[in-house]
């Protein structure tokens, strides 16, 4: 990344998202290379050594930003700290191409925010190489899931016959306990919403089994328990409009109980997906006109902000946080100075 605006110092939006991309990349790394050690299909190790390539570029780019700006790197994640390369395998391959397939199109969410809050140049051009080499991996790993027969579409809607508008509440209200079918927004908020808990599920069983701290695997369970149950509600919403869902990825876990990663990393990424959680339940309820759904969405988001809250105070405990950059606190640096 070039710095021809050294004079231009980053603004608060700029290094949150460099500082939260360079953790995201660093655990990355770690997962991946692990999941490269264990592949056996040879169609998909070329998918998860381009995604590997990607994080490693990243984290080097990042770093000199950082250090170029006087700032501190992140200690983030690291390979020898936070992995055993040589414990079982703990996920099958067609879990990790789906895997790089969920964290892709996350990827291309946070990316697209790191372009929208980047003013200089430079940091803006590189969220724009960010997007664009992210797509690429997205598309890798949908065209193979595709031609394997792996990929989980959402479900298919009749075409529309004429224009219509809306003449009554039941749009979107529960008039006399009926509730009109679901719209197109609708189904693909509460079908991605199943998709990625199903996929956080299966997740969070993994790290249960492979967790060495007891609180960290009760958290794990807990995540692994709230997960089903929205898995549950979403299913029920559809198949209220006899749609299809997806099925769990149980399967796609091994038995091994073998230490794999580190509980910092697991926890760090458990917590991340909660954050990713919330931001698209907020999504489905701007996006859900029919008044229950917006409804359960709400209370789901509660219920995931507390069990955020209680994954913040164990990484707390012990010690796992990074505090990223904040702002200066005027009031303590008036009293260190009076007692100068």
């Amino acid at each position: 990344m070039e710095h021809k605006e050294k004079q231009i110092r980053l603004t608060a939006g700029e290094i949150a998202q460099l500082w939260s991309q360079y953790l995201n990349d660093s655990s990355s790394i770690c997962v991946l290379t692990y999941f490269l050690e264990k592949a056996e299909d040879d169609e998909i190790k070329p998918i998860i050594e381009f995604a590997l390539e990607l994080s490693m570029s990243h984290i080097q780019k990042i770093a000199s930003v950082l250090t170029e700006e006087k700032n501190v790197v992140p200690h983030g994640f690291s390979i020898k700290e936070d992995v055993d390369l040589t414990a079982p395998r703990l996920y099958s391959d067609s879990f990790v191409l789906n895997f790089i397939n969920q964290m892709s199109k996350n990827g291309l969410t946070l990316y697209a925010a790191g372009v929208s809050t980047s003013v200089r140049q430079d940091i803006t051009a590189y969220y724009k190489d960010c997007l664009t080499e992210t797509m690429q991996l997205y598309e890798k790993s949908k065209d193979l899931l595709l031609s394997k027969g792996l990929f989980i579409r959402s479900p298919n809607l009749p075409n529309l016959e004429q224009v219509e508008y809306v003449k009554k509440q039941w749009f979107i209200l529960d008039v006399f306990g009926e509730k009109r079918p679901l719209v197109a927004a609708e189904v693909d908020n509460l079908f991605a919403n199943l998709q990625r808990n199903a996929f956080g599920a299966a997740t969070l069983t993994g790290f249960s089994q492979v967790a060495q701290n007891k609180e960290v695997k009760k958290f794990f369970i807990k995540g692994l328990e709230i997960g089903n149950k929205h898995v549950t509600l979403f299913r029920e919403k559809l198949e209220e409009s006899k749609l299809p869902a997806p099925m769990s990825w149980d399967s796609e876990i091994t038995n091994s109980t073998t230490k794999t990663f580190s509980d910092k990393l697991m926890m760090f990424f458990t917590t991340g997906l909660i954050g990713l959680s919330i931001g698209y339940y907020g999504t489905g309820i701007a996006l859900s006109p029919r008044g229950d759904i917006a409804a359960m969405y709400n209370r789901l988001s509660l219920e995931v902000q507390l069990y955020s809250e209680d994954g913040a105070n164990i990484m707390i405990k012990n010690e796992w946080l990074e505090q990223p950059p904040m702002a200066p606190d005027r009031d303590e640096l008036v009293k260190k100075k009076n007692q100068s």
